[in-house]
């Protein structure tokens, strides 16, 4: 308990917190599978998605604080593959956004219903595969650590549980609340082209932001 209180890192606690509420207001594949269970199997479905989702993060904040960023930092050719990776999947998840017939986050979409333990198994799939939740783990998350502080690992273990608590709850009131959005656009047709190219550019900018900071570093 007081090495857990020793470690509180309350500017590295708020600056991680602003980093999540942005990500989880930015469209991504944890919002795109949350949103699309939730309008086409009911909001119980989409929480059991959600609840995966959570474990996803876990396993993350397991691995940081296990102290995986020190190993990409030694094999900096591992960091590079996953980052590139990571744009490539962006720049795939916006052309499916912006291509003819793409459609949107809140458009609705006719899926065959899974039980639950598929729904826990695959938002926890998707966490996992999710190139942003991976670049926040590694990248952002310990640069909110302080190491004149001490306690190195306790302070990734808070600061991780900010940024899933802060998940946890923008995710839940968006699967909530995605049914009354996505009737709400399906009666208005313009907002919803503007949502799915708005998506599209926002997950491309994502992509080619990741992929212009890693040419910079080779460069370097």
């Amino acid at each position: 308990m007081h090495a857990l209180t020793s470690a509180v890192n309350l500017p590295g606690m708020l600056g991680i917190a602003a980093v999540a509420t942005g990500m989880v207001l930015t469209p991504g594949p944890n919002m795109l599978y949350l949103v699309s269970r939730s309008i086409t199997q009911g909001r119980r479905a989409g929480l059991l998605s959600l609840i995966g989702v959570a474990l996803g993060f876990l396993v993350y904040l397991t691995a940081v604080t296990a102290g995986i960023a020190t190993v990409f930092a030694v094999v900096p050719l591992l960091y590079t593959a996953i980052k590139l990776t990571g744009a490539a999947y962006l720049l795939w998840l916006a052309w499916q956004a912006v291509k003819p017939g793409g459609t949107a986050v809140f458009s609705p979409q006719e899926l065959p219903p899974d039980p639950p333990r598929k729904l826990v198994t695959m938002g926890f799939l998707t966490c996992l595969l999710n190139p942003k939740i991976a670049i926040m783990y590694i990248s952002l998350l310990p640069q909110f650590v302080v190491p004149d502080r001490g306690h190195v690992a306790e302070q990734s273990l808070l600061l991780g549980l900010t940024q899933i608590a802060i998940a946890v709850t923008g995710n839940a009131l968006i699967a909530m609340s995605a049914g009354t959005i996505a009737a709400f656009l399906a009666r208005r047709p313009g907002w919803l082209r503007i949502q799915r190219y708005a998506m599209g550019t926002v997950l491309a900018g994502l992509a080619l932001n990741i992929a212009a900071d890693r040419a910079k570093a080779v460069a370097a």
